[in-house]
C-alpha cells in the first residue's frame, strides 16, 4: 500500500521552521520567498555593475516589528542574518526562534548602556556601537559570558543631530579606535551608517562613498584590534547604490517582509 507523503507544513514543523501549535498556515512564506529571490537578483545585478562577486554581500533581513512566523519564512527561504532594534520586542520572540540554529541576530538600533548585558545575551553582534562608555559595558558583559562579541562602529555620516552614531573625525570616534586593543572581548569588525533619507536613492551615494573613504583612512593607520571587513550600509530603497559604493552588508526590511504595521 502506498503511503501518502506528509504535507509540507508537517515537514516544516519537523525542521523547526513552523510552530506546532497556533496558526500553522505557511502561506505567508510565499511572498517573502519571492521578495527574497527578487532582492538577491537585484544584489547580484548591482554587484556585477561594479565587477564585484555577489557572494561578498550579506543580505540582512531587518525583522523589527515582524513576527517569529515571518522570520521563519525568511529563514526557510535562505536568509541567515537578521537585524533587530527593539530589545524588548526581540526578547519576547527569541524563544520561538531558538530552533533556527543557523540564524544570526544582530542589534542595529540605539543601545542604552543599562541594556548592554541583556544585548550580549540575546544577540550575535552589535552593529551600532556609538560610544566608549557603551563599548566598556559590552566588554564587561562579554567577559562575564566568556564570549567575543562582534561590533560595528556606527558612523553618523550626515552629521544629523537627531541620529546616533559618531561623526567622522570626531573625538568620540578616535576614542573608540584607540580603545579597541584594551577591549579583548569585543571584535571590531567594521563600520555601519544610516545616511540622511532622500527620495532618490542616488542622493545617498556620496554618503556611502564617504563611509568607504573613512574606512580607507582608518585602514591606512594599521590600528591594533581594528578590523574593517564589514561595511554595513544601504536599506530597502537604496541598497543597490550602497553595493556599487562598496557595501558588504545591506539591511533590507520592507522590501523583504512588506510594509510594517505599528512600526
Amino acid at each position: 500500500m502506498n503511503r501518502r507523503r506528509p504535507p509540507a507544513i508537517g515537514r516544516r514543523q519537523e525542521a523547526g521552521l513552523w510552530p506546532k501549535t497556533g496558526d500553522q498556515r505557511p502561506a505567508i512564506a510565499m511572498p517573502i520567498a519571492e521578495n527574497i529571490a527578487a532582492i538577491r537578483s537585484r544584489i547580484a545585478a548591482a554587484a556585477q555593475r561594479v565587477s564585484r562577486p555577489p557572494g561578498d554581500i550579506t543580505l540582512m533581513a531587518v525583522s523589527k516589528t515582524f513576527s517569529a512566523e515571518e522570520i521563519r519564512g525568511a529563514y526557510a527561504a535562505g536568509v541567515r542574518v537578521f537585524g533587530e532594534n527593539r530589545m524588548q520586542e526581540f526578547a519576547a520572540k527569541a524563544e520561538a526562534l531558538r530552533s533556527l540554529t543557523e540564524a544570526e541576530f544582530h542589534f542595529i538600533g540605539h543601545l542604552q548602556t543599562n541594556k548592554a548585558g541583556k544585548a550580549v545575551e540575546l544577540f550575535r553582534g552589535i552593529d551600532s556601537l556609538d560610544s566608549l562608555r557603551l563599548a566598556s559595558k559590552l566588554e564587561e558583559a562579554a567577559a562575564r559570558l566568556g564570549t567575543c562579541l562582534p561590533v560595528l562602529i556606527e558612523i553618523n555620516v550626515g552629521g544629523e543631530r537627531q541620529k546616533t552614531g559618531v561623526r567622522p573625525g570626531s573625538d568620540e570616534l578616535e576614542q573608540l579606535l584607540q580603545a579597541a586593543a584594551r577591549l579583548p572581548h569585543l571584535k571590531f569588525s567594521g563600520l555601519m551608517t544610516v545616511p540622511p533619507f532622500t527620495e532618490d536613492p542616488e542622493g545617498a551615494r556620496h554618503f556611502f562613498r564617504a563611509l568607504r573613504a573613512l574606512r580607507g583612512e582608518i585602514a591606512a593607520r594599521n590600528l591594533p584590534a581594528i578590523g574593517l571587513e564589514v561595511l554595513s550600509m544601504g536599506m530597502s530603497h537604496d541598497f543597490e547604490v550602497a553595493i556599487e559604493e562598496g557595501a558588504t552588508c545591506v539591511r533590507v526590511g520592507t522590501a523583504l517582509f512588506g510594509a510594517r504595521s505599528g512600526a
